[in-house]
């Protein structure tokens, strides 16, 4: 058998081996330039990990500082592995949100699997002990037979994972549209709590202190995964080399295990070993750290023989973290480990050199400085255009769409997969393990129970893509009203935001013109609702042949409930409880489930927002909530006003008995999407005090009707019945819209 031969320094740019490696031309000149010679096999890997867009945000670094990331509530902003709030109580919620798209398009179990993973790691890695996970899926249509297999493994994937680490996953969001065909996202957030006094970060400091290897063995899986992430696909078949290979069994003692670690007094830095590995862990923590790294790859745990300097460091093995601690107090750290049966090598030490050096088989296998890899890294400031589709759609107001059988095309929205129960999913979760989960799955928002105290937390992830490819702006900042709402709907006052940015190439003036649009929207409407951003992640090339995702910047939101016995729920619970509108409805149908289902496909202008509106409806809810006034509350979204009563009624054996009068199309006023929207029911005693709520932060309020206790959905709209039918014929094509397509 040969030898293997690296390429040499010459081979490599002679043959433009470097493209091939992650870098363009110009970047590959530019490590020249800051080496002062040509790098090597292994530095230009690290150079084409550590610049790729998913670790150096290269093309989105422009438009993230944009976002507001201050406020009395933030404890730990961008730059760590999660953001952290203060809830009170010494007490902080860690939260994060990250992709794992392109790996979960080639092999959807594992994909989704160490995408729930690596979340979970950049949680407890803060010191926060994970208490929830949720979810972000978008795929094709499930009448696909392709995409129904790689639905079904992702879905698998996450919770297989997540069920074997103990964490509940508690809600999420799943929308399906032929643009993700190719290019599925799937993102994942983790929650997690912390006490003030024990928030960790990734530094390396302190000349001569051990740099620590802690968990699992390092393999040949997840080579170039950060490099892989950042690229566009194509007809060919993607390297299966690229996705990782996870361990719940091992994820789980490491969680325990990092959680007794950050409890010890030598401990100075803690990182995961997440995209690009042992790279940008190293690379990072030395950077935050203002400091150099020196490691001796020979003393790296290896799972397969003969693995070289560059398969090592680019590794994205599993269930692995990197931890620099206090000089003589390994054998502290090295005992705990052992307890969990997990591996606890030194494999290094701090500098103060300011460089990343390799040790490898008795020679120096690299030497890079810290600043060439991290802060060095080139910035692109790209051009944006403004596409034509956005001109025509802004010139026009898709005030109706006229439908021949009202109560059929309700009952075809109710299965559109989006809008359908998504109980297939979430039952493959174990949404109660740990034993705090409130509010479960099925709600607009999950509610989590802080132990020891009388708070809870109230989660959510959302965004509406169709708007966004509208108009990214406005589109942009529903996503973030929409996730505020979702909190407000169970009486919980919200924080911060955590985002997953997925677009498509930012080399394309358009796409970029989209995601520059999203940031402005998120920005100004995180700055409205108090929510700023304190993590995140960003997504680009998420296209097929140059046929890119719509804009889906996701808004993970989480929220404070002070006490756990005033959780608001979604559902109706009284018979002649009053049915009650709060926001005001217009004829808004573009960008709408009905569109769609009617026309096929989507124009004209999204949805209006006014920011001071949604403020105000938010601030009356919560006001009412805290006076005792409401019995159930629920946000209006996808499909409107129809969907929204009826979904409050399933679940519950009552029924809706509807009688009111709009200057509206029919289809607008049942169908249509206008934001600022939330039903609520009431004991009809307490809506004079509502109508009183309502007047003082001036929004709009409309009885609809009341609950009853007859198994009947009745609708009648200026004095015209539109719907009388069963809640339970309903109810069943609603249960079946997803659950149906899976069994075909």
């Amino acid at each position: 058998m040969a030898q293997y031969r690296e390429p040499t320094p010459a081979e490599i740019q002679e043959q433009k081996l470097y493209l091939e490696m992650g870098l363009t031309e110009s970047e590959y000149e530019q490590v020249v330039e800051l080496l002062g010679r040509l790098p090597n096999y292994t530095e230009t890997g690290l150079f084409g990990v550590m610049w790729s867009e998913h670790c150096s945000y290269k093309n989105s670094k422009p438009l993230l500082k944009r976002f507001p990331t201050e406020g009395k509530q933030v404890l730990m902003g961008p730059g760590e592995g999660a953001g952290v709030v203060d809830i009170g109580d010494g007490l902080g919620i860690a939260f994060k949100m990250e992709s794992h798209n392109h790996p979960s398009a080639v092999e959807p179990f594992q994909g989704a699997a160490t995408g729930v993973g690596g979340i979970l790691r950049d949680v407890y890695s803060m010191g926060a002990r994970p208490i929830a996970l949720l979810n972000s899926l978008r795929f094709g249509e499930l009448t696909e037979a392709r995409v129904r297999q790689l639905f079904k493994e992702a879905v698998a994937g996450m919770a297989w994972y997540g069920n074997g680490t103990g964490v509940p996953t508690v809600g999420g969001e799943v929308y399906f549209d032929e643009r993700y065909t190719n290019n599925p996202l799937v993102n994942a957030m983790c929650v997690g709590l912390v006490r003030h006094d024990r928030i960790c970060r990734g530094l390396a400091q302190g000349e001569g202190n051990p740099v620590l290897y802690v968990g699992g063995d390092t393999g040949r899986d997840g080579i170039e995964g950060a490099t892989f992430a950042s690229a566009e696909f194509s007809d060919a078949d993607e390297p299966k080399h690229s996705v990782a290979i996870g361990n719940p069994e091992t994820g789980r003692a490491l969680l325990e295990a990092c959680l007794e670690l950050i409890e010890l007094p030598g401990l100075i830095g803690i990182q995961d070993m997440g995209a690009a590995g042992l790279t940008s862990s190293s690379a990072e923590m030395a950077s935050k750290g203002g400091s150099g790294i020196e490691l001796n790859l020979d003393l790296v745990p290896q799972r397969e023989i003969g693995m070289t300097p560059y398969e090592m460091m680019l590794s994205e093995s599993q269930e692995r973290m990197l931890l620099v601690v206090e000089k003589g107090t390994e054998d502290q750290f090295a005992e705990v480990c052992q307890k969990y049966g997990l591996t606890c090598a030194v494999i290094g030490r701090v500098t103060a050199d300011g460089q990343l050096r390799l040790l490898h088989q008795g020679r120096t296998a690299a030497e890079v400085p810290i600043a060439a890899l991290t802060t060095a890294a080139p910035v692109y400031q790209r051009s944006a255009r403004e596409p034509e589709s956005y001109r025509i759609n802004q010139s026009l107001a898709v005030t109706d769409i006229p439908v021949d059988d009202v109560a059929e095309t309700l009952k075809q929205l109710l299965a559109v997969p989006s809008i359908a129960s998504k109980g297939w999913i979430y039952q493959q979760f174990d949404y109660q393990a740990g034993g705090q989960t409130l509010v479960a799955p099925g709600a607009d928002a999950a509610v989590i129970r802080i132990p020891g105290t009388k708070k809870a937390v109230a989660i959510t992830a959302d965004c509406n893509a169709r708007y966004l490819e509208l108009d990214p702006k406005v589109g942009g900042a529903i996503a973030v009203a929409e996730a505020a709402r979702n909190l407000v709907c169970t009486g919980a006052k919200p924080l911060a935001v955590t985002d997953n940015l997925n677009f498509g190439s930012p080399e394309n003036p358009e796409v970029f013109w989209q995601l520059e649009q999203a940031v402005e929207g998120i920005s100004a409407a995180c700055v409205k609702l108090d929510c700023p951003v304190v993590s995140g992640n960003v997504s680009l090339y998420n296209e097929t042949n140059g046929q890119p995702i719509y804009p889906t910047p996701v808004i993970g939101m989480v929220g404070l409930i002070e006490d756990a016995d005033q959780i608001l729920p979604n559902h109706y619970q009284e018979a002649g409880d009053l049915i009650v509108l709060l926001g005001c409805s217009k004829a808004e149908l573009g960008g709408s489930q009905l569109q769609k289902l009617v026309e096929g496909s989507l124009k004209g202008r999204p949805p209006a927002l006014d920011l001071d509106y949604e403020k105000r409806l938010q601030q009356a809810v919560l006001a009412a909530v805290k006076g005792g006034l409401l019995r159930s509350a629920h946000d209006l979204s996808d499909g409107g006003l129809a969907v929204a009563v009826l979904e409050s009624a399933f679940g519950t054996g009552l029924g809706i008995d509807l009688n009111f009068s709009q200057d509206l199309s029919v289809s607008a006023a049942l169908f249509g999407e206008s934001q600022s929207r939330i039903v609520v029911s009431i004991n009809p005693n307490q809506l004079e005090a509502l109508q009183a709520l309502a007047a003082e932060h001036q929004i709009d309020l409309t009885v609809l009707g009341a609950v009853t206790a007859a198994d009947q959905a009745r609708i009648v709209y200026n004095q015209q019945v539109i719907i009388d039918c069963a809640i339970s014929e309903l109810e069943t094509v609603w249960k079946d819209g997803i659950a149906c397509l899976m069994s075909s």
